[in-house]
């Protein structure tokens, strides 16, 4: 514990250093109380487990250049007695501009595409993905086109190795409506490479109020086998008025389901949202949210099937997600989220205060 808190604190006096000379530079502050129930009877009685996330980054640049380091500190408080302390760079890059064709970008990212199924980082928990490599963006009048490569030590198939990925990602909006493709292949040691594809299409119609999604995402199985994976959304959100929305979804996974292992969906506790569902999950989904003021609320109600092979139901999973979130000034905002996932005779309780302050 003590060479972990020397090593932060010199982490820290070099941040406050450079960002003293840095011409921009951001802090983001998040504090969260974990009262689920799996948390809860854990020992006799109840019992709350606290985390902190400060993060500190700075930017210096010039008219077409640009180096960025940011570094997140994480504590963990969870019996009364002990608590787990944590330091690690979170981003640190440098961008350059091609002759104004193109721009280069250097280093440790954290990137998010199209719908985030396939690749994005994870801004809810402690354990946020980033990717150590080059993006290249090349500015064509044709769509906004991104070209990466990356590399780890982490195995999306779990076993001890190396990864690289490169992927392709092309955007679009014009008018009424976007477009994003993402194509990603990722090779482990010397087996054969695993391929993804995601396209996302939205479009607005009657003066923005009614909005259209459909995203479909497909994968190689990830052991190299042949059963290859897929997962498909419909969706649609109507905005009542300035302050009301309406919406609702549905998801369909195969029959191989769909987790690639490099987006920000492992379920609420890793990421504090649904996540994956398992191969053959349809998910039906109405929500809605509210604002009044400095006050947020939204609800949604997730209602996941799984039929069998005869078209009997074999599965009948309900999760209810509710969140109220107050701006207590421009600096500073509170929230609450709870989550109670329903199957069978099993009950399952999520619920989060969140404190987040960003000078």
């Amino acid at each position: 514990m003590k060479k972990n808190l020397r090593n932060i604190l010199v982490l820290a006096m070099g941040l406050m250093t450079t960002v003293s000379f840095a011409q921009d530079w951001n802090a983001d502050s998040r504090t969260r109380i974990d009262m689920s129930e799996a948390n809860s009877k854990a020992v006799e009685g109840d019992m709350m487990s606290t985390s902190q996330r400060a993060t500190v980054g700075a930017t210096w640049g010039g008219s077409d250049w640009s180096i960025h380091a940011s570094s997140d500190v994480n504590y963990t408080f969870t019996d009364g007695t002990s608590g787990v302390l944590s330091a690690k760079v979170y981003e640190a890059y440098a961008s350059t501009d091609l002759m104004g064709y193109a721009s280069v970008t250097a280093g440790r990212q954290a990137l998010d595409y199209g719908s985030g199924a396939i690749m994005s980082s994870n801004q809810w928990g402690a354990d946020r993905k980033t990717w150590d490599g080059f993006t290249f963006g090349l500015n064509l009048d044709m769509a906004d086109v991104t070209l990466g490569y990356a590399s780890s030590t982490d195995s999306i198939s779990g076993e001890n190795g190396s990864n690289s990925k490169m992927w392709l990602n092309a955007a679009k909006a014009e008018g009424d409506w976007n477009a994003n493709l993402l194509y990603m292949s990722t090779t482990t040691g010397a087996a054969d490479a695993v391929n993804a594809m995601g396209l996302d299409l939205s479009y607005a119609l009657m003066g923005g109020d009614l909005n259209l999604n459909v995203s479909y995402n497909t994968a190689d199985a990830l052991d190299g086998g042949d059963k290859d994976m897929d997962m498909t959304m419909i969706g649609a959100t109507y905005n009542v008025n300035e302050s009301m929305s309406i919406s609702g979804s549905q998801t369909t996974y195969g029959e191989n389901g769909f987790d690639v292992g490099s987006a920000s969906m492992q379920g609420y506790n890793a990421s504090g949202s649904l996540g994956y569902l398992g191969p053959d999950d349809v998910n039906m989904a109405i929500g809605g949210s509210y604002a009044m003021g400095d006050f947020t609320l939204g609800a949604t109600m997730n209602m996941i099937t799984n039929e069998g092979v005869d078209g009997s139901v074999v599965e009948d999973r309900d999760v209810m997600d509710i969140s109220v979130g107050y701006t207590m000034s421009a600096n500073a905002n509170l929230s609450l989220s709870m989550a109670t996932d329903t199957q069978g005779e099993s009950e399952t309780n999520y619920m989060w205060i969140t404190l987040n302050v960003m000078p």
